[in-house]
């Protein structure tokens, strides 16, 4: 319900000015250098890293982690690593992206063959 107005239609001027809440906390905002990041870049690139533990670990969110990394890429400090259309796969088998009707599919070390097939006939009939 609306406030009703004065007899005279005057108003009164209210000024707001910003203000740290009561009880948040004063911090100023955290300058990581550049030697710091190309570190954590390179750690969160090496074979079996985990992003999300490493930006806990650090103290980041994981989408600042990323940001680096792409950062890092487009500064041609790292290579960003591509996918070809059949598919790809590491050397020690921890991993292989497939490309098949429009669908990427990862499949880890622990899949079965037989596993694998289904999905792929899953995907297929679809």
């Amino acid at each position: 319900m609306s406030a009703t107005m004065r007899a005279d239609r005057s108003f009164h001027l209210i000024e707001a000015v910003p203000d740290r809440l009561e009880g948040a906390p004063v911090a100023r905002r955290r300058r990581w250098s550049d030697e710091f990041k190309a570190a954590m870049v390179a750690r969160s690139l090496e074979p079996g890293a985990n992003v999300s533990a490493l930006a806990r670990e650090i103290g980041i969110l994981p989408s600042q982690l990323f940001g680096w990394r792409s950062e890092a890429a487009d500064k041609g400090k790292v290579k960003r690593v591509g996918r070809s259309a059949a598919g790809t796969g590491t050397a020690d088998g921890t991993a292989i992206e497939l490309f098949v009707d429009g669908m990427l599919v990862r499949v880890g070390p622990a899949v079965s063959e037989d596993h694998l097939r289904r999905v792929l006939r899953v995907i297929r009939s679809t």
